[in-house]
């Protein structure tokens, strides 16, 4: 069992999140409140939610297995950010900056979900 606030990829999964709910969401069109936007907010907050939930399992298989479905929902989001810039919900400055989270998030995610697979050995 580990303590998720001193993971750096949930701290950065976290600042993520509100920065989706800060930004992101409050520009939405409301045609798609309840579409687009309902599925953002909840990939989104599901990237640390399932790095919380991992982090209580007892062995390295089961929370590999919660960091494997925050990635799934880490590149759900950053196909929707594509699909919202390409209907110009937000600006291309606005999906870079995203953009270049949620890859850091992914990136982070993938390193630690390979070093928990080979036996938390760097």
């Amino acid at each position: 069992m580990r303590d998720y606030q001193k993971l750096e990829v949930w701290k950065k999964a976290h600042l993520f999140t509100l920065q989706v709910y800060k930004e992101i969401l409050p520009i939405m069109p409301n045609e798609e409140r309840f579409a687009l936007t309902q599925q953002i907010r909840r990939a989104t907050y599901s990237i640390p939610l399932n790095i919380v939930e991992g982090s209580g399992k007892h062995t390295d298989k089961n929370f590999v297995s919660y960091l494997d479905n925050a990635l799934g929902s880490a590149k759900e989001v950053e196909y929707a950010f594509i699909l919202i810039r390409d209907l110009n919900y937000i600006t291309e400055d606005l999906y870079a900056v995203v953009n270049k989270s949620i890859n850091e998030i992914k990136a982070m995610l993938i390193a630690f979900i390979k070093f928990l697979r080979d036996g938390g050995k760097g």
